[in-house]
């Protein structure tokens, strides 16, 4: 019988993710080598070879694992209790917060996908799809207007236009952190620009 992974691997695994998605983050994938990878991760390239055979199974990885992450999230909001409002503001948080620990990651997602092979890209997409129709049950659970089921997937995408890009201006260290905007995103979607409290 094989032995399994030990914990240091799987550790030494997301570091070196991390890593290489901070590096596609700042440098673009083209640009990124795997030269670069191994000594932002302080390795030799034979070691990270061990753990990724070529920088695309590293833009596989940093998306797949991201966007199943936000994939789990929205599943895990399906069994709990929460109803209309209290659904959609609590998703909205830890989606947030998903995202305040994932920056680059996200990045790389929203910004490399199309450097992923057709069924790589698929499968990915395929995930964001599941999200985005999760978001999507929520909005159209607190909309009154059930006449016009339509408008829920348009209104879920202007949401996640508000979400999807506060990493381009949120800096860390600022009175505003994600754990702030989570409320103030919902309260802006949820109930226009007068219902906005600051924390």
């Amino acid at each position: 019988m094989g032995r399994g992974r030990s914990a240091s691997y799987e550790d030494q695994r997301e570091m070196i993710l991390a890593q290489a998605a901070n590096l596609f983050a700042k440098r673009g994938y083209p640009a990124t080598s795997m030269n670069q990878v191994a000594e932002a991760c302080g390795l030799s390239k034979a070691t990270l070879y061990h753990y990724y055979r070529d920088k695309y199974a590293l833009l596989v990885s940093i998306a797949d694992d991201h966007v199943s992450r936000l994939a789990a999230l929205v599943d895990e909001e399906e069994t709990l209790a929460l109803q209309g409002e209290a659904r959609l503001r609590h998703l909205i948080k830890r989606i947030v917060d998903e995202y305040a620990d994932a920056q680059n990651a996200h990045r790389v997602l929203t910004e490399d996908v199309k450097f992923l092979e057709e069924a790589d890209r698929q499968r990915v997409l395929d995930k964001e799809r599941r999200v985005v129709e999760g978001f999507a049950q929520a909005v159209a659970a607190v909309r009154t207007d059930k006449a016009d089921p339509g408008m829920a997937k348009p209104l879920t995408m202007l949401l996640f236009g508000m979400i999807n890009w506060m990493f381009t201006w949120m800096k860390p260290g600022r009175s505003l952190d994600y754990a702030a905007m989570g409320p103030i995103v919902a309260d802006l979607f949820l109930g226009g620009v007068d219902k906005v409290k600051a924390p």
